[in-house]
């Protein structure tokens, strides 16, 4: 009696589909490209990051020098003058100037009026505070007198000021910054009058 032999079979997928090896190689190589895709993407985002962290480093945390300055439109009053004497009152405002992403506290301060090198008049600067990117604006009345005038038509005087103080940036870091200011004032003694204020 001769013996049944059974031959094995390999199984059929359930929905009678076979894979070839193309497909899966082709689905192998769409997952690389994924894969290099999300890398691409994270690689843009940390350069994105660096150069948004330059930026800020280079504008918001870079602390600036804050300016010290007269107004321009400052005035004269009470003047009594001679070809050999000058008084009057001056009447300006002072002005500090912050261009920082941070306020700028300062400490009191006094600017000196000079004539010919010699002081003519002074004037305190209280302590105080110019916001971010703000200018702190303070009125000043100042008392000039001078017994040793040149010359009884134009009168040149200088003012000199330094405040010191710190800015303040991201409420923890603190810089500490002195503002100057060197400035010009001609001054029309027989018009009364002050015809320009230039300050550096």
């Amino acid at each position: 009696m001769a013996e049944k032999t059974h031959q094995a079979y390999p199984l059929a997928p359930a929905n009678g589909y076979t894979r070839s090896d193309g497909e899966s190689l082709s689905e192998d190589e769409l997952k690389r490209k994924k894969r290099i895709k999300c890398f691409a993407y994270i690689g843009i985002f940390i350069v994105f990051q660096m150069a948004i962290g330059a930026v800020f480093g280079l504008t918001v945390l870079k602390v600036k020098t804050p300016k010290v300055r007269l107004d321009t439109t400052s005035t004269l009053s009470g003047v009594t003058s001679s070809t050999t004497s000058f008084s009057s009152t001056f009447n300006t405002q002072i002005r500090v100037k912050n261009t920082n992403w941070g306020p700028y506290k300062f400490d009191e301060g006094v600017v000196t009026f000079k004539y010919q090198g010699t002081p003519v008049g002074t004037f305190t600067v209280p302590k105080g505070k110019a916001g971010m990117r703000g200018t702190k604006k303070i009125d000043a009345t100042v008392s000039l007198n001078t017994a040793a005038l040149n010359s009884s038509g134009e009168l040149t005087l200088t003012s000199e000021a330094k405040l010191t103080g710190k800015v303040t940036l991201m409420f923890i870091m603190k810089k500490k910054k002195s503002a100057s200011m060197n400035c010009t004032i001609q001054i029309d003694v027989s018009g009364q009058t002050v015809k320009s204020v230039e300050c550096k």
